[in-house]
């Protein structure tokens, strides 16, 4: 019986460690070839120098397994060096399948202390890396679609987390980026579905050392799984990867242990209509101050509270 995958070529970018290590895995688990990808760096704020020391482990563990690794280790927030990930790709596959962007790093602190390069460095890593890799995979997938005269398989999969629905104090930089990437994968999925390409966004919870801040209240159960272990989310990357996937395109996915939550897209929860030509400050104030405070006082947009996520610590 044939994987589900077999025959088809992956990226997945940040594949040395955590999330992305256990995404490369399942992939090539399902018969992928795949080009890990990972900068190397120690830090998870970016620190360090680069080291193709995690991306080669992992890719030995693939080829162990019986199955086909490529090492990349360019910076994907470069745009010249994702253009070179994704022709490294299909220099050794023939052509690209699959586009699992993954990378990121942290630098957390409060709105107001802030640094621009804190900022620019997470929307750099985070959005611009999710928005290079797409950019050169998508003209391959369209050239080739052009070229065939009909759709061809392209599946992209990118990381988004709750930070965005919800606010995460500490994390102005990285809850913006989230959102950014959600956006793009929405504004993704809608340009490159003609030529057969599905563009989806997951909110994984996963321990790893992105996370250990998120979860450190939360200690792993001395027996049993670990509902936040990574492994629990690679495999809804993989089935998103897949031909099964086929007509799950937009889609915003919540994941962890045991469960996938597919989040709608916001609704309208209250209307107000002006009863002139055009609203005045009085009119809104007697319509919209009553409706707020009717509301309990602190209410906001909590999405991770509805989905049960502890909320994450301020940070200074």
């Amino acid at each position: 019986m044939s994987l589900p995958l077999e025959g088809l070529s992956a990226i997945v970018t940040g594949a040395g460690r955590g999330l992305g290590r256990t995404e490369a895995l399942e992939l090539a688990r399902l018969g992928a070839a795949v080009v890990v990808n990972d900068y190397g760096q120690p830090g998870r704020d970016g620190s360090g120098g680069a080291s193709t020391g995690p991306a080669e482990e992992v890719a030995a563990e693939i080829r162990a397994a019986g199955g086909r690794a490529l090492v990349h280790t360019g910076d994907v927030s470069d745009h010249r060096q994702a253009r070179e990930l994704v022709e490294s790709a299909i220099g050794a596959f023939g052509k690209l399948d699959i586009l699992v962007n993954n990378a990121g790093i942290l630098r957390d602190r409060m709105v107001f202390s802030m640094s621009e390069d804190e900022w620019d460095s997470v929307i750099r890593v985070h959005l611009k890396g999710h928005f290079n890799t797409i950019r050169f995979a998508s003209a391959h997938w369209r050239e080739r679609s052009k070229t065939a005269g009909a759709p061809v398989y392209g599946r992209i999969v990118n990381t988004s987390s709750e930070a965005f629905l919800a606010g995460s104090a500490g994390q102005p930089n990285y809850a913006a980026a989230k959102g950014g990437i959600v956006g793009l994968t929405t504004s993704s999925a809608q340009a490159l579905a003609r030529y057969g390409v599905t563009a989806n966004v997951i909110c994984p919870r996963a321990r790893t050392r992105m996370t250990e801040d998120v979860f450190a209240g939360l200690a792993r159960p001395e027996q049993g799984p670990d509902p936040l272990a990574p492994e629990h989310v690679a495999p809804l990357v993989g089935y998103l990867a897949s031909p099964a996937a086929g007509h799950v395109n937009g889609q915003l996915l919540v994941v962890h242990g045991g469960m996938v939550a597919i989040v709608e897209r916001p609704r309208v929860q209250a209307q107000f209509d002006t009863k002139q030509d055009a609203f005045t400050y009085d009119e809104l104030d007697g319509l919209l101050t009553p409706y707020y405070a009717d509301r309990p006082q602190g209410e906001t947009f909590a999405a991770t509270e509805v989905l049960g996520l502890r909320k994450r610590n301020d940070t200074a």
